[in-house]
């Protein structure tokens, strides 16, 4: 059979047997995805059907699924917008990725795996898979907004895989990983962006611009797919994913403003090309792994789907995003990536790792691919449970704080604040870096060393060890304490920046607020700082010390946080009767001017909006909780004025009447959907 009809034979396999699968799960309500792993499963070589497709061939098919689908993406991003989701990605993947390596890690030294393996087992569970990711919510109402910074995500997560296959090569040659080669790499995957953004600005929407003048469809598909193929390429030739490539293309073509007529033109072509790597996918799967290594699938498995919910919520919640956001996004990344596919596949070309676990990271994506759909159905209704079972306090604190880092956006024009900012977080790195080194220094050198010096000096072996640790505890307490020292500082300049400091003398109404979000600042570096220090040096301490140490420390500034959160909860119940009186004795027409001096009386409440119940509204008879105005929007009631009747902080079981002045806090966009809700409920 010749190259071309053995072709012509394999898609049309994949396409017919996929067209036949996904039909069936269409008819049970289930999403597309789960359809394509099964034709995979089918036409692949494990399972004995007379039915089989050549792994290369749709191998080969499928990349040009994840170029198209990756161009898409970035068809929805332009420049600017990347930039503004780079702080919620960035803190996001700093604490995900670093939980979820030492999560991995640990799974895999108490399955008994060696210590190279469970250091590849950590990598491969902290990536999650931005081809199964897109396309699950592609299948869905989501909201542009949760898509951003999903996709945001995923963009630098994909950057930081880059550097992390860089660490792991070298480790699974048997070479000792170099700080300098290290930082050679960071440096070429800048330049490389630098370069490939800079010159493709200049270049690409002017072309695009161009060809969308003369009017034609065809002639712009052609060279929108010329330059997107073309730019996939040149990112492989620099030694980085087609993935990444198709990316920065499709941003690059996003800049020439015709976004919805190149995304309709391709979207056919994504989509087919998408469910044949799908199809490929379900075709790694061998059924007999399974049953030989089940007991590690559900472990890596449970880790991913929990671990990944926790730790992407976590970090967009700390980043500012509101608690339903966070959440869904947290829930919508409970997948291993195919990025891991090329971490396993390395570890097995250099023997740093046995063959079976690569056939467990295939099963793991798999059944992490049939349950992503299912985790993002559920995540809208599970936020809502989640915010509906929060104590008080937490709930008081979910609405404002997102109210508090829009208050930070809104002063970055203070240079002072940011200047110093700037220099502490300089300081914390500094520290953080030579921390590291000492520990895993001291560790890595123990075994080496310290036998010799035990023997030269006559010094008993548990006496040797204990002056051994010693010696490292007083090298690196002065950067342990460095960083405690620069955290509380940081903390406080930035809340204080947020809630300003009044002036010596004078009462300070803010001290509630502004010391719990210094302390949920303070929480958020030391997550930031420690995570990261807990991975690099997991390795290389026994197991126990490292989480112990961070887990205390956590829990100590998690009890103040409680306290304070108490205390800033009544803090918000004077404010909310300060806005109930002025609302109750001054003319509707005057209240925003009220609600502004209220503001500035009881600082740190948000910025107070007032919305009447009118006659015949459909919101009145409803209680709050029915309407659910929190956990949907972001916005929270913090009191309700009935005449000369005054119903501070809520509690969602008050039915609201014709009549009634409902006051709401949050940002400014949930305040502005609440409105929206109240007036045309869903």
């Amino acid at each position: 059979m010749t190259n071309a009809a053995a072709f012509l034979q394999d898609l049309a396999l994949v396409l017919c047997v996929a067209a036949v699968t996904t039909v069936l799960f269409h008819r049970l309500r289930q999403p597309p995805i789960l359809g394509y792993l099964l034709a995979g499963l089918i036409l692949g070589p494990h399972v004995p059907l007379p039915l089989l497709a050549h792994e290369d061939t749709v191998k080969t098919m499928s990349e040009l699924g994840v170029i198209l689908v990756m161009f898409s993406i970035g068809l929805e991003f332009t420049i600017d917008e990347l930039t503004r989701v780079i702080p919620t990605a960035g803190l996001t993947n700093v604490i995900e990725l670093s939980l979820m390596a030492w999560l991995g890690y640990t799974a895999g030294r108490f399955m008994g795996w060696s210590s190279m393996e469970s250091l590849f087992a950590g990598a491969i569970v902290s990536l999650a898979s931005t081809m199964i990711a897109s396309k699950a919510l592609a299948g869905g109402n989501t909201d542009p907004k949760l898509r951003q910074v999903i996709v945001g995500i995923l963009v630098v997560q994909d950057l930081a895989s880059v550097l992390l296959l860089a660490v792991l090569t070298p480790l699974a040659e048997g070479s000792h990983l170099s700080l300098s080669g290290l930082a050679m790499t960071s440096g070429n995957l800048l330049g490389f962006l630098v370069a490939f953004l800079g010159l493709g600005f200049l270049i690409v929407p002017r072309v695009i611009r161009g060809v969308v003048a003369l009017k034609s469809p065809e002639t712009l598909l052609v060279t929108t797919m010329g330059l997107c193929f073309a730019m996939a390429l040149l990112a492989q030739k620099g030694g980085y994913s087609v993935a990444l490539g198709a990316f920065l293309a499709g941003m690059l073509v996003a800049e020439s403003g015709a976004t919805a007529t190149i995304g309709r033109l391709i979207h056919p072509l994504r989509d087919m090309f998408s469910a044949v790597f799908f199809v490929a996918v379900g075709m790694l799967v061998d059924p007999g792994v399974l049953q030989r290594h089940w007991g590690s699938v559900l472990v890596l498995t449970v880790i991913v789907l929990v671990g990944q919910t926790t730790t992407v919520s976590l970090g967009a919640f700390l980043s500012g995003r509101p608690l339903k956001t966070a959440l869904q996004a947290g829930m919508s990344l409970t997948q291993v990536g195919e990025f891991s596919f090329i971490i396993a596949q390395m570890g097995v070309a250099n023997g740093a790792i046995g063959g079976f676990l690569y056939d467990v990271t295939v099963a793991v994506s798999v059944v992490t691919a049939f349950t992503t759909p299912l985790m993002i159905r559920a995540s809208e209704p599970f936020s809502r449970w989640v915010d509906g079972r929060l104590p008080r306090p937490l709930q008081t604190f979910t609405a404002l704080y997102g109210s508090w880092v829009e208050g930070l956006k809104a002063v970055q024009g203070e240079q002072t604040v940011w200047r110093r900012s700037r220099r502490l977080v300089g300081f914390l790195a500094l520290d953080t870096f030579f921390l590291s080194a000492i520990v895993i220094t001291v560790a890595a050198t123990s075994r080496k060393w310290l036998p010799g010096l035990e023997e030269r000096f006559h010094v008993p072996s548990a006496g040797g060890k204990a002056l051994w640790l010693a010696s490292g505890l007083a090298l690196s307490s002065p950067f342990g304490l460095g960083i405690f020292r620069t955290a509380k500082t940081l903390g406080s300049l930035i809340a204080s920046a947020s809630i300003p400091l009044v002036k010596e003398g004078n009462i300070d109404l803010g001290l509630a607020p502004r010391r719990v979000l210094t302390l949920t600042l303070q929480l958020g570096i030391v997550l930031a700082v420690g995570l990261p220090l807990l991975a690099l040096t997991q390795p290389f301490l026994p197991f126990g010390y490292s989480p112990l140490l961070l887990g205390l420390l956590v829990l100590a500034l998690g009890l103040v946080f409680w306290k304070s959160a108490v205390d800033l909860q009544g803090h918000v119940q004077a404010g909310a009767q300060m806005v109930a009186e002025a609302l109750s004795h001054h003319a509707p027409k005057n209240q925003d001017v009220l609600l502004e001096e209220v503001q500035s009386i009881a600082p740190g409440i948000g910025a107070p909006t007032s919305i009447s119940v009118g006659p015949g509204s459909p919101i009145a008879g409803r209680t709050l909780a029915e309407l659910n105005l929190r956990s949907r929007t972001g916005a929270s009631v913090i009191a309700i004025v009935r005449g000369e009747e005054r119903l501070l902080m809520p509690s969602g079981k008050e039915t609201l009447q014709a009549g009634d002045t409902l006051v709401l806090v949050g940002t400014q966009e949930a305040v502005v959907l609440a409105k929206g809700l109240l007036r045309r409920p869903l």
